[in-house]
């Protein structure tokens, strides 16, 4: 079992006030209990709701019921027994992605992190299979400026965080879309909204961040995910719009919407196909999201946009966002 000394303490404190730090433990997740990463579970929970305004409760209830099946590939760092940092990760076909990585705040150091985050990475390169490992981590400290592990293999795309006070939603003007039918979310068409997004992203910087918007199939998943899925919320279909052409119904622009607390929407997706572009749909989709979810009682909305996409960001900063955090989309192949 692998042992270093990592500081338990405040890390930024003064090293002469330090007591000698404890040593620390990394262990895999399949031999923690879930009552072990509780008090680890609970912080992390406050710091989403307190950063992000997310409840991270869906999520960490998942973590816990995997934990106890002895079903999720990860790593613990341990302190005197006590948990004080995880990180897990999935594979599906030729992908890994890092689901989650937290270290609690008397814990966390760039070498805390960067230990758990090599030890998942580590994980998944040995999976020969595995060719290609995303994450997108909004908690790990400086993840845009520092180094990081395996750094030969990483490409970093900085991403950012807005959010939307929902009162002021009344307030944005109607745009007129006379050449489009706009409608709430229909399961019937989940195949079309693939093909959409599939459509949207093709050359697009977002299809290097995540390789799903890169084909329908794809797409197909990434849609299954945030439909069926607590990591992006909980989906909203009363807050979530489709456009169609007139005439044809062909599908050709849409916004997806969950809830993350009981008082705060997220925009999950949007685009427009290409042939749709500049008639302000985009713009009218959203706004009809921001009215739909201000009306089901939010108070705020957020989204996350990548800070290439520069065109993105005038048109939500247009409409009354902020952006409140920066992080880094990692990806890694090559290796």
């Amino acid at each position: 079992m692998e042992k270093t000394r990592v500081p338990c303490g405040p890390y930024n404190a003064p090293v002469a006030a330090q007591p000698e730090a404890a040593p620390t433990q990394l262990v895999e997740l399949s031999r923690v209990r879930a009552r072990t990463l509780e008090p680890l579970l609970l912080e992390e929970i406050a710091v989403w709701r307190r950063e992000l305004d997310w409840d991270f409760e869906p999520s960490a209830e998942l973590v816990r019921r995997f934990v106890e099946l002895e079903s999720l590939g990860g790593y613990a760092l341990l302190c005197e027994g006590q948990a004080v940092g995880y990180a897990y990760f999935v594979c599906e076909e030729r992908k890994g992605l890092v689901g989650d990585l937290y270290v609690m705040e008397h814990s966390r150091s760039s070498e805390a992190e960067g230990r758990l985050l090599t030890a998942v990475l580590d994980a998944m390169i040995a999976r020969r299979s595995v060719r290609r490992i995303e994450s997108q981590l909004m908690l790990l400290a400086a993840s845009l400026e520092r180094p990081l592990p395996a750094m030969k293999h990483l490409r970093r795309f900085e991403r950012q965080f807005m959010a939307f006070e929902a009162g002021r939603a009344i307030e944005l003007p109607v745009r007129d879309q006379s050449e489009a039918v706009l409608d709430l979310w229909q399961e019937k068409r989940q195949e079309d909204a693939a093909r959409v997004i599939a459509e949207a992203y093709r050359g697009h910087i977002d299809g290097e961040v995540n390789d799903q918007y890169r084909s329908a199939a794809g797409a197909r998943r990434f849609l299954h995910n945030i439909v069926q899925y607590p990591g992006c919320g909980s989906f909203f279909a009363p807050a979530s719009w489709l456009a169609m052409e007139r005439g044809s119904r062909r599908l050709c622009g849409l916004c997806l919407a969950s809830l993350v607390a009981a008082d705060v929407g997220h925009i999950t997706q949007i685009c427009v196909a290409p042939a749709a572009r500049g008639r302000g749909l985009g713009y009218e989709l959203l706004r009809r999201s921001l009215v739909s979810l201000a009306e089901a009682g939010m108070r705020r909305v957020t989204l996350t946009v990548t800070s290439a996409n520069r065109r993105a960001i005038e048109l939500y900063h247009s409409m009354g966002f902020l952006t409140r955090r920066r992080f880094a989309a990692l990806v890694w192949e090559g290796f």
